[in-house]
């Protein structure tokens, strides 16, 4: 089964959370857009330095999938129906391309706890 990684779902994985032990950045299943690559590696810029940063961003740059027109347009009306959660471009699109992939969104984000298609691990 192919799992999308949301930014969350990286950071986890790369602090080697517990709850995030079974999952790893170099699963060949694991999948990513550039947007979560660019959060995560700004988490980690912020947080651990420019050193950890790069080397993060190696890693999960090899997981990058590509986006079409159709999934910006798709991620653009989940949005919109979601307003009230409030959810970032980036995880509108990493949730219309999980689907599109037929992927598990993997998150720890309480706005996607209960979504259909959803892998919520906190």
């Amino acid at each position: 089964m192919v799992i999308f990684l949301d930014t969350y779902a990286i950071i986890e994985i790369a602090i080697s959370s517990p709850n995030y032990k079974k999952y790893a950045l170099d699963s060949k299943d694991a999948v990513t857009t550039v947007f979560n690559l660019m959060e995560a590696h700004f988490y980690y810029l912020k947080n651990f330095g420019k050193e950890e940063a790069n080397k993060t961003y190696s890693v999960v740059k090899t997981l990058v999938i590509p986006i079409d027109d159709s999934t910006i347009k798709e991620a653009n009306e989940f949005k919109l129906a979601n307003l009230k959660k409030r959810l970032s471009f980036a995880d509108c699109i990493g949730y219309s391309t999980a689907l599109k992939y037929k992927a598990k969104f993997l998150t720890g984000d309480y706005q996607f706890k209960g979504m259909e298609n959803v892998e919520f691990v906190r």
